[in-house]
């Protein structure tokens, strides 16, 4: 055995990674979730991973981790070790030297940049954001028909505490030059063959430039944890978390939209269709399509799960959240729809946070009951009652049904 493979079999050893990446099988072992629905890619068992408490195996190489769902009802933060990881690339950084690491800016500035850590947290003065992170896909394991793609339930989410400076203040140090049209955007994470194109991504120069995309190297309070994206993450709130690039390495400044071979994530996959609700008719193909961008306003009933039971008079309470206009209400239903009632929103975190709901609820009758809740944007949003449907399965964000049995 060579000294590198030695090395790095050492690390994943004394992590826990080794047992994942070396032998799936070994999470056949696990503890089955029990979600009571059944996904086309089969059981889902829980699985520990460094830094991380017991999470939802979605696959291993390159690591999807899904939150299991019970872990959103401790409150409107989710804890860095219950967050959810998302990977498309399989040779993954297994440890970042911060001695050498080098975040470089580039492509049409006045200044090229190459900035360390400490540079970087010396650049501007911190700020802090409240920001929902969404897979695109999250929920897809429901679309009905079924499309292709991992799938997931709806713990392909998290809200954080994010601390860093901002994408325009380095920007602005660099000096984007005249004509600048994207920034592009790339991590330490890389392909395995080199037909396999890189995971790359890009904003247009004035939503680079407003002030609320974030370069962040804090997570609640502590440093951002290896697989959420260490040393440093681009948040952007509003938008879903394939935006938010993991072990950002690189950042470009270019005068045309972003395309070619390393385009893929944004020409080719990440896109929906171009039409008001981003939706087609089941089994047809859009006539035309634009890249994923913000997040559709969402609700969840976070203390009971669908199967569950509840006692006569019980509080439900949950979470919502929307694209960055904020949550205006919330209402839920203990009969399936016909009546809703409003219930109470917990503390306002930002306009781009979950915020939690509350409801005490009296059940006439013991039984069967449905429960849904809709939530309201600010900007007028509300969820609808039918799930739209699109090709690669993005934005769910209808009206969810739970059944429970009121005991």
């Amino acid at each position: 055995m060579n000294d590198a493979i030695g090395s790095r079999r050492r690390f994943l050893q004394g992590t826990g990674l080794f047992a994942m990446v070396a032998s799936p099988l070994a999470a056949l072992a696990a503890i089955d979730t029990d979600e009571g629905v059944t996904f086309a890619a089969g059981p889902r068992p829980l699985v520990n991973y460094p830094q991380k408490r017991l999470m939802i195996r979605v696959h291993t190489r390159p690591p999807h981790l899904e939150t299991p769902f019970e872990y959103f009802n401790e409150g409107a933060i989710t804890a860095n070790d219950a967050f959810f990881v998302r990977y498309h690339l399989a040779s993954i950084p297994l440890a970042v030297d911060l001695a050498t690491y080098r975040l470089e800016i580039k492509g049409l500035v006045d200044r090229p940049l190459s900035l360390s850590l400490s540079d970087l947290k010396a650049l501007a003065p911190p700020v802090e954001v409240v920001a929902v992170n969404q897979c695109s896909g999250n929920s897809r394991g429901f679309f009905s028909p079924r499309v292709f793609g991992a799938q997931l339930s709806n713990g392909a989410m998290g809200n954080a505490r994010w601390v860093g400076v901002p994408l325009k203040a380095v920007l602005e140090k660099a000096g984007v030059g005249t004509g600048a049209k994207q920034v592009t955007f790339n991590g330490l994470d890389k392909p395995v063959l080199p037909s396999t194109p890189d995971f790359r991504k890009a904003l247009d120069i004035d939503h680079a430039l407003n002030g609320e995309p974030l370069l962040a190297w804090q997570m609640n309070g502590k440093d951002l944890p290896l697989l959420n994206g260490h040393p440093v993450k681009l948040i952007v709130p509003g938008y879903f978390g394939t935006y938010w690039v993991k072990h950002l390495s690189e950042i470009e400044v270019i005068d045309h939209v972003f395309d070619g071979h390393d385009a893929f994530f944004m020409t080719t996959g990440y896109r929906v269709p171009d039409n008001d609700c981003q939706c087609v008719a089941p089994w047809s193909a859009a006539a035309k399509t634009r890249p994923i961008s913000t997040l559709p306003t969402r609700s969840f009933i976070t203390s009971v799960v669908d199967g569950g039971t509840l006692r006569r008079r019980a509080e439900l309470k949950g979470i919502a959240f929307d694209g960055g206009s904020g949550i205006r209400n919330v209402e839920v239903s203990i009969d399936g729809g016909r009546q809703w009632l409003d219930a109470a929103l917990g503390k306002d975190l930002g306009r781009f946070s979950f915020r939690e709901w509350r409801m005490p609820v009296t059940f006439l009758l013991k039984g069967q009951a449905t429960l849904m809740v809709r939530a309201t944007s600010n900007a007028g949003e509300t969820q609808p009652m039918t799930a739209d449907w699109n090709p690669a399965g993005y934005r769910r964000h209808v009206v969810e049904s739970t059944t429970v049995t009121i005991a």
